[in-house]
């Protein structure tokens, strides 16, 4: 699959943005808050109709917005088993969520925000039934890209498309250069496989 998102833009929340992504290709886009980083990661998932510009090479059935603030985030207050069986529920699959949460090192009666960064993103990210993956503002659980980019790497060499839409600062931290919220000239994704 190969995800095109050409001078997508929302009104009053997404200025122009450019990019393109396949499978076993990974993209960074940066921004800074107020850029659109939820708003982008919709509309490139077919979940949020722009008001100009043009989304090809998605279905919306196979695409994830993981952890996205106010959309998919899960509540905290849920127990890291419900969390878990919610998700599996919206994928259509059935596995038993204590266990799914023991073999990423979760305790399933803990509260799913005391979970650590790194478990929470690996988790989520696996549980997403997507050929396109977009991890939504990962950075706002850890300062360290280290917590997410090993999760985000592991599902593009498996594959998936994935996009990662952070801040600035966490993507000056990584081995690659970061597409920009508001830009339609883009670096290539990097290749994983």
């Amino acid at each position: 699959m190969e995800m095109r998102a050409d001078a997508v833009a929302v009104a009053g929340m997404l200025a122009a943005t450019s990019l393109r992504v396949g499978s076993g290709q990974l993209a960074v886009v940066a921004g800074e808050p107020g850029d659109g980083h939820t708003a982008f990661g919709l509309a490139i998932t077919g979940r949020l109709r722009p008001t100009s510009g043009t989304v090809t090479g998605v279905e919306p059935r196979r695409a994830a917005v993981v952890d996205a603030p106010g959309v998919s985030e899960p509540e905290g207050k849920l127990r890291t088993a419900d969390v878990i069986a919610e998700a599996l529920a919206l994928a259509g699959r059935r596995a038993d969520a204590d266990e799914i949460a023991r073999g990423h090192g979760l305790d399933p009666r803990a509260r799913f925000e005391a979970a650590p960064a790194e478990a929470r993103t690996a988790l989520l990210t696996d549980l997403a039934a997507a050929d396109l993956l977009v991890l939504d503002s990962p950075d706002r659980h850890s300062g360290d890209p280290q917590a997410w980019w090993p999760t985000a790497l592991r599902h593009a060499r498996r594959g998936r498309a994935v996009v990662v839409l952070c801040g600035g600062a966490a993507a000056r931290l990584l081995p690659i250069t970061p597409a920009l919220l508001g830009e339609t000239e883009q670096p290539e994704p990097l290749e994983t496989r």
